[in-house]
C-alpha cells in the first residue's frame, strides 16, 4: 500500500493550483526544497510522475489529473472531521446525552439546563427523564452516556460514583388531622396510600423498604392506588383521593400551591443519588461539562437542606 501523507496531498494540490513550486511553497509558507521533497516522495509512493517540469510552469500529468479530485476529497473529509472534533472540544457543538429520574425536572433539571444552555448555546441537550432502573439500562447499553440515579442500582457494567444528592421521603396529605406527627409504619399500613413507581414497584427502593418495615411489624402495605409518577400521586392527594409518600424536594416544589402538608416518616427514610457511566465508556466533552454543572446545582440544592 502506498505510504501517502496528508501533507503530501496538500502540497500536491497547492502545486497543481499555483503552477510553480516556488509559488506553491510561498502559499504554504515553507521553503521550496521542502515542498519539492514531499511531492517527490508522493510520486515515489505512487510509482508515477504527477508533474512534468518546464522552464515556465508545472504541467500536471494524466496520473496527476486522476489523483486531483480524490486528493481534494480526502483533505476535505479530514478537515471536516477536525472541525467536528474542534467544535466538541471547545463546546461549540456536540450533544449532551444524559438520563435521570422523572421528577428531577421539578427542582433540578430546569435551572441546570437553562444555565448550561446560556453558557454553551451551540450544544444540543438530550436529557431523558426515566425511572432510575431504565436510566441504568440505557447507560449500560450505550444509548445514554451518563445518568443521575437513585441508589441502590444494578451496577453490572456501570461505574457508580459516590452519592451526590440526599433526599428524604415525606408523607403528604390534604387532611391536617393525618399530619399530627411523624408517621410510623403502623399508621402507614392503615393509611389511604397512593404509591408511585407502579411499573417498577419490585425494584423501587422506597417500596422495598416500606414493605420490609411492614412485614417486620406483622403488617402489610395495601395502597388504594398505584400510579407511575410522584407528581401524579401528589395531584391525587390534593384532590383528597388519598395520601402519598414523595421525596421532600418534590413536596417542597408542589405542596404549597396545592394546599397540601407533609410530615416525616418514623424512622426517617433517606434517598441517595449518584452519577453513573458505562464501564470503559467515554464521555463527550458536552456530557462531561453538563455533569460538572449538575454537581454545582446539586450543591446549591443540598445547601438548602431537607425538610
Amino acid at each position: 500500500m502506498p505510504n501517502l501523507t496528508l501533507i503530501q496531498l496538500r502540497y500536491f494540490l497547492s502545486a497543481a493550483k499555483h503552477k510553480t513550486l516556488s509559488a506553491a511553497a510561498e502559499a504554504e509558507h515553507i521553503a521550496q526544497p521542502s515542498l519539492s521533497e514531499q511531492i517527490r516522495r508522493l510520486e515515489h509512493s505512487l510509482g508515477v510522475k504527477l508533474f512534468t517540469r518546464t522552464n515556465r510552469e508545472l504541467q500536471i500529468t494524466e496520473a496527476g489529473r486522476l489523483l486531483l479530485p480524490n486528493a481534494q476529497r480526502a483533505l476535505a473529509e479530514v478537515e471536516g472531521l477536525a472541525d467536528l472534533v474542534r467544535e466538541v472540544r471547545t463546546l461549540q457543538g456536540g450533544t449532551v446525552s444524559f438520563g435521570t429520574f422523572n421528577s428531577a425536572h421539578l427542582y433540578l433539571l430546569t435551572g441546570l439546563i437553562r444555565d448550561f444552555h446560556e453558557q454553551y448555546p451551540m450544544v444540543k441537550i438530550r436529557v431523558v427523564g426515566l425511572n432510575s432502573s431504565e436510566v441504568a439500562d440505557a447507560v449500560r447499553s450505550g444509548d445514554l452516556e451518563a445518568g443521575l440515579v437513585q441508589l441502590p442500582i444494578d451496577d453490572r457494567g456501570l461505574t457508580v460514583g459516590p452519592p451526590v444528592l440526599r433526599d428524604e421521603v415525606v408523607y403528604v396529605s390534604a387532611e391536617p388531622s393525618r399530619l399530627n406527627g411523624p408517621i410510623s409504619i403502623e399508621r402507614l399500613a392503615t393509611a389511604p396510600l397512593i404509591l408511585s413507581e407502579a411499573r417498577w414497584s419490585d425494584s423501587d427502593p422506597l417500596r422495598q423498604s416500606m414493605t420490609a418495615r411492614a412485614q417486620h411489624a406483622g403488617m402489610t402495605l395495601d395502597p388504594i392506588a398505584e400510579v407511575e409518577f410522584q407528581t401524579h400521586a401528589v395531584e391525587l392527594a390534593a384532590q383528597g383521593v388519598g395520601d402519598s409518600l414523595v421525596s421532600y424536594h418534590v413536596a417542597k416544589s408542589m405542596l404549597e400551591p396545592l394546599g397540601l402538608g407533609y410530615v416525616r416518616l418514623d424512622p426517617p427514610f433517606h434517598e441517595h443519588f449518584a452519577f453513573i457511566t458505562r464501564v470503559n465508556g467515554s464521555l463527550s466533552p458536552a456530557t462531561r461539562e453538563f455533569i460538572k454543572h449538575a454537581h454545582r446545582h446539586i450543591a446549591v440544592l443540598q445547601d438548602g437542606g431537607e425538610g
